[in-house]
């Protein structure tokens, strides 16, 4: 460790081995005692824990008040707390609060390139980084692009969140484009992979309702956890699942319950009044975390390990689709808010009639 002076009396910036400056303070009268400090010059309370430090009192700070004024971990505590502030008022989904959090941190622990300050961590650096900069972090996260597309709008909505309150002077990400290409998502499941687990998982079992409930009601496992009779209404005599789901932006669902699902969950095996889906000791799944890995249980169990929930939700759109539901149709089965999601599933029908026919006007050619 490297002592150095600097211009306050008493203050020692000591150069560590990790590269990381500590600052310490001997104390006025007491050349042998030194105290350190939790804060480095340039902070907001670096002067008041200095002098106490002179005094030979440790000035009490908490870890809150240790992030730099104006720093990069400073604007991103600033947004997740908002975030928090707005999950408990309703006003957010604790899916974008849970992507974001780990998403903040990450980013505070990036190294910057730029010559001034090289190999430091953003987290301390001023929080409006460079362009440049944040194409870098984006480029490290190329071999994830679905993450680096999340990683892109949670630093376009928490800059735009900072500018609208005067935190930082500009959007440094406002013109940085995803350049992002989906490969597809979800595997959708075939009509073979559907009797294959019904053929595992007869009808009377848990499994075999997760299956039933996903198929005809297209809900998200995000929804499907919580779905239960208190969903239930009657619609012009006809019972129908209602409700309104929990990604954000969503639109209200009501689906009718056809037979099948009728069967399923009237079985027997739903047993309790708040959801249809239960584990193992007969209480309602907690998070779509649990149904998401016992379903995968269930999936393994028939020999397919590969497939999701959310595959059987794409599956229902083709479906759907293949046997003439409009987009508008499939977007108010699947809660979308747009047509364009849904035209996913009819675009690819519609390419394929089109095709027919047109390939069709060839059958008479004389060739």
């Amino acid at each position: 460790m490297v002592d150095m002076k600097v211009e306050y009396p008493g203050l020692i910036a000591a150069k560590m081995p990790s590269g990381n400056t500590r600052y310490l303070v001997r104390v006025a009268g007491d050349p042998n005692k030194r105290i350190t400090l939790k804060v480095s010059p340039g902070h907001a309370l670096f002067h008041d824990a200095y002098a106490a430090a002179r005094c030979g009192e440790k000035y009490e700070i908490t870890n809150t008040q240790v992030i730099l004024q104006g720093s990069v971990s400073w604007l991103t505590n600033l947004y997740i707390s908002h975030l928090e502030a707005m999950v408990k008022a309703g006003q957010s989904s604790p899916l974008t609060l849970k992507q974001r959090e780990p998403f903040a941190a990450e980013l505070s622990k990036f190294t910057s390139q730029s010559p001034n300050s090289r190999g430091k961590q953003f987290a301390g650096l001023p929080a409006l980084i460079p362009a440049p900069e944040i194409q870098r972090y984006l480029d490290s996260l190329a071999a994830t692009p679905g993450k680096r597309k999340n990683v892109l709008k949670f630093l376009k909505a928490m800059y735009k969140w900072g500018k609208a309150r005067g935190y930082v002077s500009r959007n440094p990400v406002a013109d940085i484009t995803a350049d992002y290409r989906s490969a597809g998502g979800a595997t959708p499941w075939s009509l073979e992979d559907l009797e294959k687990y019904r053929e595992v998982h007869k009808p009377g079992t848990m499994a075999h309702l997760a299956l039933t409930l996903f198929m005809f009601t297209a809900c998200r496992i995000g929804d499907a956890y919580w779905l239960g009779p208190k969903q239930e209404k009657r619609i012009d005599g006809v019972l129908h699942i209602s409700w309104q789901p929990r990604k954000a932006g969503s639109s209200p669902v009501s689906v009718p319950v056809l037979p099948p699902l009728e069967r399923a969950i009237r079985s027997g095996v739903v047993l309790s009044p708040d959801a249809y889906l239960l584990t193992a000791h007969g209480k309602p799944f907690r998070s779509p975390e649990g149904l998401r890995n016992r379903f995968k249980a269930w999936c393994i169990e028939a020999d397919l390990g590969h497939l999701s929930s959310h595959g059987i939700r794409k599956a229902a759109g083709r479906l759907l689709s293949h046997h003439g539901a409009t987009q508008y149709q499939i977007m108010a089965i699947h809660g979308h808010a747009s047509s364009s999601s849904s035209q996913v599933y009819t675009a690819d029908v519609e390419r394929a009639l089109l095709a027919a026919s047109g390939m069709g006007l060839l059958a008479d050619m004389d060739w």
